[in-house]
């Protein structure tokens, strides 16, 4: 019996992925991973922003916008008073004027308290606000920190994002320093 003539196997490609990404439009040939990660970053931060109101209205204070829930966790840090340009520069905000209505929105809700020495304001976690970021830290553990199953790969892996993403503001922030200067 003769042998079958061998035939070769047509050659499977895999097709090459196209970048997920928000704005075709803005996909460079140097760096289209730029634009994945911006559209990574605008739907981790909305996902991020929807969670902070979520677990801070589970936490007991409802109706408050992502930006309250994040200086009421900054007031409260190292439970030490903060003065509103502190508070921008570590959340590198520019418009104090947006974090000054979130202070005042707080302290009319009694988490955050208001005291002055001459003419600087300083502002710290009242009592209740320390119990309800206490709450909201207790939200985070069960809904949050138990869902991820993190290991120390995971949590190493977390750690290099995180770094990653501060070099990365800081290129933001000098690519808006420069396009402020055109």
């Amino acid at each position: 019996m003769a042998k079958a003539p061998k035939t070769s196997s047509p050659t499977v490609t895999k097709p090459v992925a196209s970048p997920i990404v928000s704005s075709a439009h803005l996909v460079s040939p140097q760096s289209a991973e730029m634009s994945e990660f911006e559209f990574g970053l605008i739907v981790a931060s909305n996902a991020f922003h929807r969670w902070v109101v979520h677990c801070m209205a589970a936490a007991g204070l409802k109706d408050l916008m992502p930006l309250d829930v994040l200086v009421l966790h900054h007031v409260s840090h190292r439970a030490r008073d903060k003065r509103l340009s502190d508070i921008c520069f570590i959340m590198n905000i520019e418009d104090t004027h947006v974090v000054n209505y979130s202070l005042k929105k707080l302290v009319s809700l009694g988490v955050v308290g208001s005291s002055k020495s001459g003419k600087e304001v300083t502002y710290a976690a009242t009592e209740a606000g320390s119990a309800t970021v206490q709450r909201y830290r207790e939200i985070r553990e069960q809904c949050l920190i138990q869902a991820l199953h993190a290991d120390d790969g995971l949590n190493k892996d977390i750690g290099e994002l995180a770094r990653l993403l501060r070099v990365l503001s800081g290129m933001y922030d000098l690519a808006a320093r420069s396009a402020a200067s055109l």
